[in-house]
């Protein structure tokens, strides 16, 4: 015997939600994390910046590691989607990083929070291994240019992967980042990588504003 039941709306009124035959309610992505009431949004773009509030990571961090991140906002929670890389160098190929021999103990991307550190990457020594986090995105390019933009920095050749942490890691939002946390994105650098022409990351999502 069939049971009838209502569903209320917000407003309080009786709304329809259509139901598939194996009975599977059909609802629809909001786009923004539903929770509560309030869904006001900014979107957010900013570089990786170590603690000067420098975004060239070119950097030598053979003997000291040198950090570069997002962090959590004081106010509001942030969710981290993308993260767009840019590593040029006259004569990049995909077995080097930039145009130099592949690292010995490579770039570490990683999440960290209260808990401790979740690894993203253990170790980016060369342009594939960037290219291979990314997914491959985006692809263009043919034979030993595969992958690879011509003069987009100082007119050298460049490497451009775009990491997609939503779809890493399943996360439809991105890596969220909880207001007034230690939460952070960040990627260490562990080798002297200052011969490179250029090297800088930037992070795109959107800050869930406080109510």
């Amino acid at each position: 015997m069939a049971i009838q039941v209502s569903l209320i709306g917000g407003h309080g009124d009786q709304t329809n939600v259509n139901v598939s035959p194996d009975g599977r309610a059909y609802v629809q992505e909001a786009g923004v994390p539903p929770y509560g009431t309030h869904n006001e949004t900014r979107v957010y773009r900013d570089y990786f910046e170590n603690s000067l509030g420098s975004n060239d990571m070119r950097v030598d961090g053979s003997v000291t590691n040198q950090d570069f991140y997002i962090k959590a906002d004081q106010e509001n929670d942030r969710y981290i989607k993308t993260v767009s890389l840019v590593i040029a160098d006259d004569g990049a190929k995909l077995s080097k990083f930039g145009a130099i021999t592949a690292l010995t103990n490579g770039v570490q991307m990683f999440y960290e929070d209260e808990s401790g550190i979740v690894e993203i990457h253990e170790g980016l020594k060369t342009n594939w291994d960037l290219v291979r986090l990314a997914g491959g995105q985006p692809a263009f390019g043919t034979g030993a240019d595969v992958f690879k933009g011509k003069d987009i920095e100082g007119k050298v050749d460049a490497y451009i992967p775009v990491i997609n942490l939503s779809e890493v890691f399943g996360l439809t939002y991105g890596i969220r980042l909880k207001a007034k946390s230690t939460q952070q994105i960040v990627f260490r650098i562990r080798d002297n990588i200052t011969a490179i022409d250029s090297f800088n990351a930037i992070a795109y999502g959107f800050d869930r504003l406080k109510e």
